[in-house]
C-alpha cells in the first residue's frame, strides 16, 4: 500500500546552506536588499494609481536611505514603500522562498508587472552572508496598521512584536559579522551602490541628513530615453560617467525596443587597437534598472563584449542559471537582435559616411574581425564593408582592391549558375599580398611599389587569424601571402641567368654562410640595389604566429627561411670572383642585412654584424 507525505526541511539544516551558497558573490546582498525596497515602493505607487489607497502627502518623496553606524556595527537600508503587517512578515520573511512579488501580482493582476523586480523571495536572506543578526522594523500602508519588529540570528528562531514605527515603509538593520567589517566602510558601500544600484528608479541616499543630500544614483538614465531626445553631448557624458573613460567613444548604438521583447540600452564603440585594450570592454546587463552582471555571453554575443555598454532587459530575471539562458528562446532572440543592430549600424555608417567609417577603422577593425570569426551571421552581414589600407594609404574593401565590385561578383555567379557552369570548382583564387609591419618590411614595400604592385596592411594581432578565416570562408576567391612569403613574378627580371651559373653561385654562397640551416636561391630581380631578401613559408609563419597568440610554442620559422640572392645586384655579381675570406665576409653581411629586414638578429649575429660594419667603415676612411 503506497503512502504520500510532505518532505520536511529543517531550518537548522537549511539556513547555513542559504547563508553560504545563496550567491557566489556575497557583496550582492546589498543589491537584493535595495531591490526589495524598490519593489516595495513600486507596489505602493501602483496601489495609489489604481485607487486602492490614497497617497500619503507627507511621505511621497520615494527613496531608499542607506546608513552605516560603525559604533553599533550596523548597516541599515530603509524604504518608504508598501510596508508589511505582522501577518505579512510571518508569510514573506519566515517562509523561505515565498515570493512577495508573485503574491502581489496575483492579487493585483490588473496592475501589471512593469517595474516589479523580485521573483524568488530569497533575496532578503542574502543579508545573512554578512550579518550575524538582522532586525526588521516595518509598518504597512493599510489604515490602522501597527508597526512590527522582527529579529533573527538566521538560525532556527525569530521573535516578532509590535513597535512604535511611525511612518509607512520598512527598515532593515543588519548587524555586520566581525569577519565582514569591510561592509561598514563608507567607500565600500558607496562602491557597491555605484556597481549594483546606479540606475535604480528611486533616489538612493547614503547617511541621509535631509539637507541638500545628493542621490548616489541616476533614476532616469539616458538609455531609457527616446533616441531622438538625446544629444551627442549627453551620450558622451553618460559614457564618461558610466565607464570612467575620458576618451570620447567613436560612435554608439541606442537600442529601444518594446516588441516582441523589451530591450533598451546603449552600446558604445571605444578605441580598441591592442590586445590589452581588447580586454577592457564591459557590457553591463540590467533588469528593470537593477544590475545583473557584466558580459553575460548568453545574452550579449562574446565578441560584443569588446564594446562598452548598458543593456536593460526586463524579460530576464535577476537570478537565473547559465543553462537556462543557453536554452531560452527569448534570450537567443535578444542576442540575435543585438548582433543585427550592431551590424546595421556599421553597414549604415559605411554607406552614408564612408569618410568617418575610414577614420574609425583602425579602432574598430579588431572588433569587426573578431566578430566575423566568432559569429557567421555577423560575418554575412558585414563582410562587404571590411576595408584595408593599401600601400598608398587608401582604404579599400577586398573587392575594390582587386578591382571588382561586389555586385559584379554576384552577377557573374548568377550568370554561371544559369549556364550550368560549376564556377566554384574552376575559379582560381586571387592572390592578395599583405604587410604586417610598415617599418620592418620597408625594403619589401619599396620593391613592391617600384614594380607597380600593391598590398594591404594587416598589422593588428588578429589579422593572421582573420586572413586564414577568409580563405576558409572564400576558398575560391582569395589567397593571402605576406610580401616576404614569395617573390612575385612582377619583381623578377625578364632576363634570368643560366641554371648552371645560378646553381654554382647558390652553392658558393651557401658554403660561405655560418648559418647552415638557411636555404639559398638565386633570382634576378628588377631592383638592382637590393643584394638579397628573405622569404618564409606563409603556412609555417602563420602556424608560428597562431601558436604564439594562444601562448604555445611557436614554430621555428628560421628552418623554413629562404635567402633569395639578387643576381642583378653588383655585389652578388662580383661574389664568385672573391677570395674565400671575402666570400665569407660578404655572404654573412648580405645575410644579416636581409635578415634585419625580416626580423631581429640573435645577440651573436648582431655582434658580428656590428663588427663587420666597423671594419667596413675603417676600410672606407683608410
Amino acid at each position: 500500500m503506497s503512502k504520500q507525505g510532505n518532505i520536511q526541511i529543517s531550518s537548522e539544516n537549511m539556513m547555513p546552506i542559504i547563508k553560504k551558497w545563496l550567491y557566489s558573490d556575497k557583496d550582492i546582498f546589498l543589491r537584493e536588499i535595495v531591490a526589495n525596497g524598490v519593489d516595495a515602493i513600486t507596489k505602493y505607487k501602483k496601489l495609489v494609481e489604481m485607487g486602492e489607497t490614497a497617497e500619503d502627502e507627507s511621505n511621497k518623496d520615494y527613496c531608499i536611505k542607506i546608513s552605516v553606524d560603525k559604533d553599533a556595527k550596523t548597516l541599515t537600508v530603509e524604504d518608504n514603500g508598501i510596508g508589511m503587517t505582522e501577518d505579512e512578515v510571518e508569510k514573506y520573511i519566515t517562509q523561505i522562498a515565498f515570493s512577495g512579488a508573485a503574491d502581489f501580482l496575483a492579487q493585483y493582476e490588473k496592475a501589471g508587472g512593469d517595474g516589479i523586480i523580485g521573483h524568488f523571495g530569497l533575496g532578503f536572506y542574502s543579508a545573512y552572508m554578512v550579518s550575524e543578526n538582522i532586525e526588521i522594523y516595518t509598518k504597512s500602508y493599510r489604515e490602522g496598521a501597527k508597526g512590527v519588529h522582527w529579529e533573527s540570528d538566521g538560525e532556527s528562531t525569530y521573535t516578532i512584536e509590535e513597535c512604535d514605527k511611525a511612518e509607512r515603509g520598512t527598515r532593515i538593520v543588519m548587524h555586520i559579522a566581525k569577519e565582514e567589517k569591510e561592509f561598514l566602510d563608507e567607500g565600500r558601500i558607496r562602491g557597491l551602490i555605484e556597481k549594483y544600484c546606479a540606475f535604480m528608479p528611486y533616489n538612493i541616499y547614503y547617511n541621509f541628513t535631509g539637507k541638500d543630500d545628493k542621490a548616489l544614483n541616476d533614476t532616469n538614465p539616458l538609455y531609457l530615453k527616446n533616441p531622438k531626445d538625446c544629444s551627442e553631448e549627453e551620450y558622451k557624458e553618460f559614457y564618461r560617467k558610466t565607464f570612467h573613460d575620458y576618451h570620447d567613444p567613436l560612435f554608439w548604438i541606442h537600442l529601444n525596443m518594446e516588441y516582441p521583447f523589451r530591450l533598451k540600452g546603449i552600446l558604445y564603440f571605444p578605441k580598441v587597437k591592442s590586445k590589452v585594450e581588447l580586454e577592457r570592454g564591459k557590457v553591463k546587463l540590467y533588469c528593470n534598472q537593477v544590475y545583473i552582471a557584466d558580459n553575460i555571453k548568453e545574452v550579449i554575443p562574446e565578441f560584443l563584449t569588446l564594446l562598452n555598454g548598458v543593456i536593460d532587459c526586463p524579460d530576464i530575471p535577476l537570478n537565473v542559471s547559465r543553462s537556462f539562458l543557453q536554452n531560452d528562446r527569448q534570450v537567443q532572440k535578444i542576442s540575435r537582435h543585438i548582433t543585427k543592430k550592431v551590424a546595421d549600424k556599421l553597414t549604415g555608417l559605411y554607406k552614408t559616411d564612408r569618410e568617418k567609417f575610414e577614420q574609425c577603422w583602425n579602432d574598430i577593425s579588431v572588433f569587426i574581425k573578431l566578430g566575423c570569426i566568432k559569429d557567421e551571421d555577423f560575418y554575412s552581414k558585414v563582410k562587404d564593408i571590411i576595408i584595408y589600407k593599401d600601400l598608398n594609404g587608401e582604404y579599400k574593401s577586398l573587392d575594390e582592391f582587386i578591382g571588382k565590385k561586389p555586385e559584379e561578383e554576384k552577377a557573374a555567379e548568377g550568370e554561371a549558375e544559369q549556364n550550368g557552369e560549376k564556377k566554384e570548382e574552376e575559379k582560381q583564387p586571387t592572390t592578395i599580398y599583405y604587410i604586417s609591419d610598415e617599418v620592418g618590411q620597408a625594403q619589401y614595400i619599396d620593391m613592391f611599389k617600384n614594380a607597380g604592385l600593391n598590398a594591404i596592411v594587416c598589422d593588428t594581432f588578429i589579422d593572421t587569424h582573420f586572413v586564414s578565416y577568409l580563405e576558409y570562408k572564400e576558398p575560391t576567391k582569395f589567397r593571402f601571402l605576406r610580401i616576404d612569403a614569395d617573390v612575385d613574378a612582377a619583381l623578377k627580371s625578364a632576363e634570368a641567368g643560366s641554371e648552371e651559373e645560378n646553381k654554382a653561385l647558390t652553392e658558393a654562397f651557401k658554403a660561405a654562410l655560418k648559418n647552415t640551416d638557411v636555404a639559398v636561391k638565386a633570382e634576378k630581380l628588377k631592383n638592382e640595389s637590393v643584394p638579397a631578401i628573405i622569404n618564409v613559408s606563409e603556412f609555417s609563419r602563420r602556424f608560428g604566429e597562431m601558436n604564439a597568440f594562444y601562448g604555445m610554442a611557436g614554430a621555428d620559422t628560421d628552418r623554413d627561411m629562404t635567402l633569395i640572392i639578387n643576381t642583378a645586384n653588383p655585389v652578388i655579381q662580383a661574389f664568385t670572383g672573391l677570395d674565400e675570406d671575402k666570400k665569407k665576409f660578404v655572404a654573412n653581411q648580405v645575410y644579416y642585412m636581409a635578415r634585419l629586414a625580416y626580423k631581429k638578429l640573435s645577440p651573436e649575429e648582431m655582434k658580428e654584424f656590428a663588427e663587420n660594419n666597423a671594419a667596413l667603415l675603417k676600410n672606407y676612411i683608410g
